[in-house]
Order: structure tokens, then C-alpha cells, then sequence
């Protein structure tokens, strides 16, 4: 479960008020086609730039375009030269997170909150740099003040995700299922607590309700390209490998993530589909030689690929460690440990698989990855308790990666 920051909690007008909607239910094309006109009819007023470039950002949510961020901020930019207009002060934040400039965020926000500390969306945006900068302590203060100024979809969705990262799973799941009764004005936003839900359900074993929340999201949001790849991730769990691939190439043709090639190349070679799989690892190894181009050297997502298809490891390690200079959560130190391991430097490994499992999130895979390296390091107790720690907590956590944790299990028996 990753935290997407792009919840946008904006003084939008009411469109169905706006001549020529009439009520009906309108699109973030929509949006941008109406308030790009404003701009155009009177680009003096920073009022509806900002309203646009809100609207891009909603965009870059819901297509993984960062051609749209670029397009916010430069009108946030240009604002910001010559004013420090409050409104794209807010935005900013939401760009930078997006960036993964997490301590830029951390000293703004941190700024907003001292200067006007009843703002809840500042509150949000500086919780979430700091938890993806590892300072959950600090975090947590920031989503309770967030969420006690503004119960709604956007508070009670962080302080779901907090909790869940911190094991408690009931509390989690109920602010996570307020988070959606409250709803919000894009059906996305409402749509990706939808997925959030659903993956709390998926990880710990729950796969009909995760199942039910994921449909209900695609039905919501048919083009949530999580929705269709975590519904694959169930069917995938239950043994229906064709209806997984399916599902994994819709999300793939909606958004072209890295890691649903990934996916796809392990569920391909599964099946016996060698040339299918290779289109796959060529798809990923597109992305690498891209961001190497781009100057991008972290990527923990990309990291973790390499490492399961036991290839490209030390690169898989080099991306790792770039990602832990910008963000050290639970997640970035896991996705280490596993290239670390990779890289056979087990007691390294030890080391940064504690400080993924420190918060006791129940995300089989940490304990999978640190049960593997236990058993590198001829740790046999230690590694049969983790293995079967994680394949109790989600016996489909990942199909290529379960049955290995099953096969090592039962040489430790």
C-alpha cells in the first residue's frame, strides 16, 4: 500500500450551479475545459488559476500523468513571483510531495501551520511528508489536528492508513469505510478509498470484502487503474491466473505502471508464456534506461521487480539506496533489506528488515522478506515464525513469492 497525497481538498465552486451542467455530474475534463476559458477570458485572476491548476493536479491523480503537475506548476510558479497567494501556497505543497521533495513540504507546510493553524489541508500535507520521511510520531499529531478541524473523506482516509501502518487493523478498516460513507466531489477520490479499503482487506486474508470494495470502485471509477490491478491481485490469490492477467492488463492499458509489468511477467512465465513474459521484463527494463536518462536514480518499486526476477541486482540495490536518501517509511527500508539479501548481504538485510517490521504493519511481504533472510543467515526458528507469520496474515500476498515462502516452509519443518 503505497499513500497517494493528490487529495485535493479545494474550495471548488459548485459546477452544477454553472450555466450549461444543469446538475449533471461532471468530469475533471470538465473542470479543466471550463476553467481554462476563465483563465482565458481574464488571466489576471488568480482565483481561477489556481482553480486550473487544482484541477491538474485532480488530473495527474487520475491518469498518472505528470504532464499535468508540470502544468500546475507553472501557473503556481507564476503566481508565486509575485505573490504569495495562499491558495498556491496550498498547492505547492501538493506538487512537491508529488515530487518526493518530502523535507521541502515538511519546512512549507510546517511554515502554513504555524502561520494559520486551522487549516486542515496544510495539516494533511505535512503529515504526509513526514511519514514518508519515516517520523510517524510527528505524523500522527498532524493527522489529528487535520481530522479534528475536518472530519471528512481526506482526514479520515490518512488517519485510516496511519493506523493500519501501525497494526491496528479494526481501526484502520472502520475510519477507512468512514472515509468513503463521507464521500467527496470526485468520484476518484471517493474511488481510491474504495482501493484503500479493499487493500486492507486483501492483506489481511479478507479477499471477498477486498473483492467487493475493489468492484465497487471500478464501478464508481471505471478507469482507477488500482482498482482493476488490486482486483487481478485477489484472482491472482485464488488460483484464476487468466482472469489476474486480465485484470492486470486493463490497469496496464489505462496507466502503464512498472509494476504491473512486473506482475505480468511473473504471472506470464507462470503460465508458460515465455514470449509474453519477455515483453513484460523489456517493458521494465524500458522504464529503467528512461529514469537513468532522466537522471532518476530512485525507485524502490522498480528495485523490488529486479530483485524477484533475480536480475539486474545490483542495480535493483542502487535504486534502493537512492529511494532510502529520499525517504526512509517502512516500505523504502524493506524494499533494501530484499535487494540487500538479493545482493547476499544477509545481516545488512537483518537490519533494515527491523526497521520495516518496527510498526508492526501487517504487510506479508515484510515478513516474508525477513523470514527469507533469517534463513540466509541460519536463522531456522526465527525464519519458519516470519515465514508462517506472512502466509497466515495473506496466503496470496503474491503468487510467485507465497509459494517460495510455502517450498522454503517446508524444508524447515
Amino acid at each position: 500500500m503505497q499513500f497517494c497525497y493528490l487529495l485535493v481538498l479545494l474550495s471548488l465552486p459548485l459546477l452544477a450551479e454553472v450555466p450549461g451542467f444543469n446538475g449533471k455530474p461532471i468530469t475533471t475534463d470538465d473542470r479543466i475545459k471550463l476553467y481554462e476559458e476563465w483563465v482565458a477570458g481574464d488571466p489576471s485572476n488568480t482565483a481561477n488559476q489556481t482553480l486550473l491548476a487544482g484541477a491538474y493536479i485532480q488530473k495527474t491523480r487520475e491518469t498518472t500523468d505528470f504532464s499535468y503537475l508540470e502544468r500546475a506548476s507553472k501557473i503556481i510558479d507564476r503566481i508565486l513571483l509575485t505573490r504569495k497567494d495562499y491558495e498556491a501556497l496550498r498547492l505547492r505543497n501538493l506538487i512537491e510531495l508529488n515530487r518526493h521533495h518530502f523535507a521541502k513540504v515538511i519546512e512549507y507546510a510546517g511554515e502554513m501551520t504555524r502561520a494559520n493553524p486551522s487549516d486542515p489541508q496544510v495539516w494533511g500535507s505535512l503529515g504526509d511528508a513526514l511519514m514518508e520521511s519515516g517520523q510517524y510520531e510527528p505524523a500522527k499529531a498532524a493527522f489529528e489536528k487535520m481530522l479534528s478541524l475536518r472530519p471528512n473523506l481526506f482526514s479520515y482516509n490518512r488517519m485510516a492508513y496511519l493506523r493500519f501502518l501501525n497494526g491496528d487493523v479494526d481501526g484502520g478498516i472502520a475510519l477507512m469505510a468512514d472515509a468513503v460513507k463521507a464521500g467527496a466531489r470526485y468520484p476518484e477520490n471517493k474511488s481510491w478509498c474504495l482501493v484503500e479499503l479493499g487493500n486492507m482487506y486483501f492483506k489481511t486474508g479478507n479477499w471477498a470484502d477486498a473483492q467487493r470494495s475493489y468492484n465497487e470502485a471500478i464501478e464508481l471509477f471505471p478507469s482507477s487503474h488500482a482498482a482493476h490491478a488490486a482486483l487481478g491481485a485477489v484472482h491472482a490469490s485464488q488460483g484464476r491466473i487468466p482472469q489476474a492477467i486480465a485484470a492486470y492488463k486493463r490497469a496496464q492499458s489505462i496507466t502503464p505502471m512498472v509494476q504491473y509489468a512486473g506482475t505480468l511477467h511473473d504471472l506470464y512465465a507462470d503460465s508458460g508464456k515465455k514470449v509474453e513474459a519477455r515483453q513484460q521484463a523489456e517493458m521494465v527494463d524500458l522504464v529503467a534506461k528512461l529514469e537513468e536518462a532522466a537522471n532518476q536514480k530512485a525507485n524502490r518499486t522498480l528495485a523490488l521487480i529486479y530483485a524477484n526476477q533475480d536480475r539486474n541486482l545490483r542495480k535493483s540495490l542502487e535504486l534502493a539506496e537512492a529511494d532510502l536518501q529520499v525517504r526512509q517509511d517502512v516500505f523504502t527500508y524493506d524494499a533494501y533489506a530484499w535487494a540487500l539479501f538479493k545482493n547476499k548481504r544477509p545481516d545488512e538485510a537483518w537490519k533494515a528488515s527491523e526497521k520495516a517490521m518496527s510498526l508492526g504493519t501487517p504487510e506479508a511481504m515484510f515478513y516474508y522478506h525477513a523470514g527469507m533472510i533469517a534463513n540466509a543467515r541460519a536463522e531456522k526458528p526465527a525464519s519458519r515464525q516470519l515465514l508462517e507469520k506472512a502466509l497466515k496474515l495473506n496466503a496470496g500476498f503474491d503468487v510467485r513469492q507465497a509459494a517460495i515462502a510455502r517450498k522454503v516452509l517446508s524444508g524447515l519443518q
